[in-house]
């Protein structure tokens, strides 16, 4: 009777001729090795086989424990899971580079998961059940993923940690100072910000109107507070950059990293004098290029409904604009391949 293909899983002793062993034992049930990976793990060697084999889980896994192997494990598997492991690892990071948002569902198919979804809270503890996985991807936030039939090896928790690396921005994105030519011939410098730029902002602050300020904070706040300061210059959070024109701070453009991979939030702060002459979209252009080389797919920016000269920026860029429960409050929504 023809069972068909079997996914075999078992933790052999680091000795010469074990594998040997292993296969001739699925030989004398019939079995024809379609593929294998050997992986370390903390007491010995984890090989897995797909095989084509006439017989049934259980006459496999006598035989191969017969054979030396411990802890093994037979389930069924499929025709698709034949396709090469280093390939289809390289095709599912070409789909997370495209649609980071998107994470815990890749994450379960490159480990063949039952399940994965985000937990919230506390650092990451390792779990007693070896059945579950925990991945981190920030302090408190992580990926639960949950196999019900084969344990996950010490080689499958490094595979999904740079996997999920993959969805990440780097620690310290890279941001040259660079110039900018507006419409009217007139050059400014942008470069990224950093605290030696406290004095500048706060001053930047102080020329802009109190109508610029609350568009871009909601609140027409006289100064910056130094917590809110901090935060845009965390590179762990973001990436700011201001642009100067003779030795001043005229503009701030602001790229914050959102708890969700693959979407960034964006903000912009122009000086009222320098506002109508191109200098925001620029920095806005600036900003959205810069996400799409930190591996983000989209850009949002929540803004006050009467903001028309930032609405009709991000309607330039190509983004959708949408109403929020607030009938104040709209949400521009731009896809990084879409900037036109």
């Amino acid at each position: 009777m023809r069972m068909g293909f079997l996914r075999i899983r078992t933790t052999v002793d680091e000795r010469p001729g074990r594998l040997a062993s292993l296969a001739a034992a699925l030989a004398e049930r019939g079995g024809n090795i379609l593929g294998l990976s050997v992986q370390p793990d903390t007491d010995g060697t984890v090989d897995e086989f797909v095989a084509d084999i006439p017989a049934s889980p259980e006459v496999v896994k006598a035989a191969l424990e017969s054979a030396g192997g411990r802890r093994v494990q037979v389930v069924p598997a499929t025709a698709h899971e034949l396709t090469d492991e280093p390939t289809r690892a390289l095709l599912l990071a070409s789909r997370l580079r495209g649609a980071p948002w998107r994470l815990p569902e890749l994450l379960a198919e490159l480990l063949r998961a039952d399940d994965a979804r985000w937990v919230y809270g506390e650092a990451v503890r390792d779990l007693p059940d070896p059945t579950l996985l925990v991945v981190p991807v920030a302090a408190k936030r992580a990926i639960k993923v949950r196999r019900s039939d084969l344990p996950f090896t010490l080689t499958e928790a490094a595979r999904a940690a740079s996997f999920v690396r993959l969805a990440q921005p780097p620690a310290e994105p890279s941001s040259s100072a660079r110039v900018l030519r507006l419409s009217d011939g007139v050059e400014a410098e942008v470069r990224p910000l950093t605290t030696i730029y406290r004095e500048a902002i706060r001053d930047l602050h102080e020329r802009c109107s109190p109508e610029s300020r609350r568009f871009r904070y909601f609140t027409s706040m006289p100064s910056l507070p130094p917590r809110i300061f901090d935060r845009l210059v965390d590179r762990s959070r973001g990436l700011s950059l201001v642009a100067c024109h003779d030795g001043q701070v005229v503009a701030m453009a602001n790229l914050m990293f959102t708890p969700d991979p693959g979407i960034a939030e964006m903000a912009v702060l122009v000086e009222d004098r320098w506002q109508g002459r191109g200098l925001g979209a620029a920095l806005a252009r600036t900003l959205v290029q810069e996400a799409r080389d930190l591996g983000y797919a989209e850009v949002r920016a929540t803004l006050l409904s009467d903001n028309a000269r930032m609405r009709r920026l991000m309607i330039s860029l190509g983004a959708t604009l949408a109403y929020t429960e607030d009938p104040g409050v709209v949400e521009a929504r731009l896809a990084v391949g879409a900037l036109v």
